[in-house]
């Protein structure tokens, strides 16, 4: 297999919707805060902050299902409260972006809320690329689970009182 080939089996686009029982700002409030994510957020494991001008930056720990731990920096593009926005830029294990698009749920009358989560990575990782095509499948898998039980977790920490959140 060529080096293109390969490059192409180490590319991800992920996407998760989130339908939430709580406010627009509320979730958005939660989101915000990635460094709070170990908190609630069981695949997180770790957050270290670093800058401090500016917006966000931090070195995300996050490990799913598998055995493999992915460090990875996110460092903030777009934080804008009003349009329900939030976007990364990733740089580590993984490379590109991740955003998260808050807003009201429509339906329902017209309580809560829907988040949507895209990423858009590169594996850069030097074993996580050699593993590439035989792996690819069970990498998905992995990150469906964590989103899944972000979903859930976020759930939770919603239902406790706001000033908890």
């Amino acid at each position: 297999m060529d080096r293109s080939s390969l490059d192409r089996w180490n590319r991800y686009r992920f996407r998760s919707v989130w339908d939430l029982d709580a406010p627009p700002a509320r979730v958005y409030s939660v989101l915000e805060r990635a460094g709070d994510y170990p908190r609630w957020w069981p695949q997180v494991r770790a957050v270290e902050q670093i800058g401090g001008d500016g917006g966000y930056s931090g070195v995300l720990h996050i490990r799913s299902v598998l055995p493999y731990e992915i460090r990875m920096t996110a460092t903030e593009l777009l934080r804008d409260p009003g349009r329900g926005l939030l976007e990364a830029a990733l740089h580590g294990d993984i490379e590109g972006w991740a955003r998260w698009t808050v807003r009201a749920r429509r339906g329902a009358g017209g309580r809560g809320t829907r988040a949507l989560y895209e990423q858009e990575v590169e594996v850069r990782s030097p074993l996580l690329r050699r593993l590439a095509v035989p792996v690819r499948p069970a990498f998905r898998l992995n990150h469906a689970l964590m989103m899944r039980a972000g979903r859930h977790a976020l759930e939770a920490r919603l239902a406790t009182s706001p000033e908890a959140v």
